[in-house]
């Protein structure tokens, strides 16, 4: 029982890494004073957003797709290539971005929101195409990481536009 708990968390990274991050959010959130603003709690969600959904995760991905290619690509339900070095370094560059977006401004989050999902978006669109031309139902391919692909990205975009909406109405985190 333990084993395949182990095995589902590891192998749904994604959705283990977003779930850390809100789990760290509602942390930091209750230990702040109360009564709590509006810039507060989207600060929390969006910055633990980016460190752990963005940064920890792609550094995750990163890991599993440079040293552990076979597996990662076995997962997917492909057969190893150079395609998985490319995608585990594209996957750095996005975990270096994420993980210093965690204390940035609004156009640098939104430089770290923008790569990362359209890769995710176009990583979902290619797990489509392999669902319908090739039947690749594989849990890497068409399980929990093909929603994630499609959602965390949306998530992003909401709490981006959040801080946007703040920092446009000239809020601070002591004025809101």
């Amino acid at each position: 029982m333990i084993t395949r708990f182990i095995d589902f968390i590891l192998s749904n990274f994604t959705l283990t890494f977003f779930v850390i991050g809100l789990f760290c959010s509602f942390v930091v959130l209750t230990l702040k004073p109360k009564p709590l603003n509006r810039h507060q709690i989207v600060e929390a969600f969006f910055s633990y957003f980016l460190l752990f959904s963005i940064g920890f995760s792609f550094f995750y991905n990163f890991i599993m797709h440079v040293f552990f290619a076979e597996m990662a690509a076995s997962f997917i339900g492909w057969k190893n290539s150079p395609f998985q070095y490319e995608v585990g370094y594209a996957s750095l560059g996005f975990a270096i971005v994420g993980i210093l977006a965690f204390k940035q401004g609004l156009g640098f989050r939104a430089a770290t929101v923008i790569g990362p999902s359209l890769f995710l978006w176009g990583a979902a669109g290619g797990h489509i195409y392999q669902m319908v031309t090739e039947h690749n139902f594989a849990p890497g391919n068409a399980g929990v990481i093909f929603w994630t692909d499609i959602m965390l990205p949306i998530i992003a975009f909401v709490l981006l536009y959040q801080q946007y909406k703040l920092e446009r109405m000239g809020t601070s985190p002591t004025t809101t």
